[in-house]
């Protein structure tokens, strides 16, 4: 099994968050969220260049930046 960051996963593909590479306060945001470790995830849609990802987390679909997006680990 592959690990990459969120960005480098495919439309449709779903994975496993394995990490949370940034400090205290990026964490608890996407926390909030629901994006944690443990979580499976699906990338629903992104941008062409660098815009926001739009990611299926349980029965909510949320949109996060490009910058947060590459800091969270998945297994695929």
């Amino acid at each position: 099994m592959d690990k990459t960051d969120l960005t480098q996963l495919n439309q449709g593909q779903t994975a496993v968050i394995i990490d949370i590479r940034g400090g205290y306060g990026l964490s608890r945001r996407l926390e909030i969220m629901g994006i944690k470790s443990g979580v499976t995830i699906t990338k629903v849609s992104s941008q062409l260049m660098r815009g926001p990802i739009t990611v299926q987390v349980g029965n909510s679909r949320i949109a996060i930046g490009f910058g947060m997006a590459r800091k969270i680990i998945v297994k695929i």
